[in-house]
């Protein structure tokens, strides 16, 4: 406290969720659940990718929650969707609210086009609770 005001300091934790992967062909492919039960408030969740290869390439991806770790009851988060990226390379952010979410929250991306490939990396930011 300095002359009447209150500060608080805010640390930021950060959350992978893919490390720098490389997927080719078309596939649909989900990330590991990562629990978010200790943070609060919003989450800043990132998408990094290279620009894609193949013909007509495109990476589609969103975020997911549930309370299981394996993902058996995994569902969309609503308006947790990355734009679609391309041929060109693109970092993407969305934010989601840890108490809009369950206990674990996961990427799930779906590929698709002729021999497509992506080289691409998701991380999320946010605040840990403070008891």
């Amino acid at each position: 406290e300095a002359n009447g005001n209150v500060f608080y300091l805010q640390f930021l934790h950060l959350l992978s969720l893919i490390k720098n992967l490389t997927v080719s062909g078309t596939s649909t492919f989900t990330g590991t659940a990562v629990d978010i039960s200790q943070y609060q408030g919003k989450l800043k969740i990132m998408l990094d990718s290279a620009a894609g290869t193949g013909t007509t390439p495109t990476l589609n991806g969103k975020i997911q929650t549930g309370d299981q770790s394996d993902g058996s009851d995994a569902a969309d988060v609503s308006g947790a969707a990355f734009a679609q990226i391309t041929t060109t390379a693109a970092k993407e952010a969305i934010g989601v609210d840890s108490r809009d979410c369950k206990k674990y929250i996961r990427f799930v991306g779906t590929i698709a086009g002729t021999t497509p490939s992506f080289n691409f990396a998701v991380v999320a930011v946010g605040q840990k609770q403070i008891i």
